[in-house]
């Protein structure tokens, strides 16, 4: 498949990228409080935007192969590659754009977001599998 094909079947983590990219280097006030409506409220963002993210990337390599099984190579690319766009956040915070601060903790949430989305996507695969391979599969719920 050329690179082109597999780019469009990433095109909503891609967006999705250039959203996380744009909000996360965004200059917004800040008072000091520590968060826009709780304190630690930047951390959740991260750990939302990529939970979301990955799960994007998961649903296009699914499409992109027209199956639900992934082999664990991939999984673990999916891993490296979304950990290596919120590393790339930070860097960009601290050396680029440095009314931002970079974090350490954004990190860790970045990758707890990861990891909740891997372990979404583990886990309905999984309940997926036993489904098919249970005798009375023809009933749907």
């Amino acid at each position: 498949m050329s690179f082109g094909k597999a780019l469009e079947y990433q095109k909503w983590s891609i967006l999705w990228t250039i959203v996380i990219l744009v909000l996360c280097n965004w200059h917004f006030e800040n008072d000091g409080s520590g968060g826009f409506f709780f304190e630690g409220f930047d951390k959740l963002v991260h750990l939302g935007f990529f939970f979301i993210l990955t799960v994007l990337v998961l649903y296009g390599k699914i499409v992109e192969n027209r199956n639900l099984a992934l082999r664990i190579y991939t999984l673990f690319k999916i891993t490296f590659l979304t950990s290596a766009i919120g590393a790339i956040v930070e860097v960009l915070q601290w050396k680029i754009f440095t009314y931002r601060s970079a974090d350490w903790w954004d990190l860790v949430c970045d990758c707890l977001g990861i990891g909740m989305g891997m372990f979404s996507y583990l886990l309905l695969h999984r309940a997926h599998l036993r489904q098919q391979t249970r005798p009375d599969t023809h009933h749907h719920n």
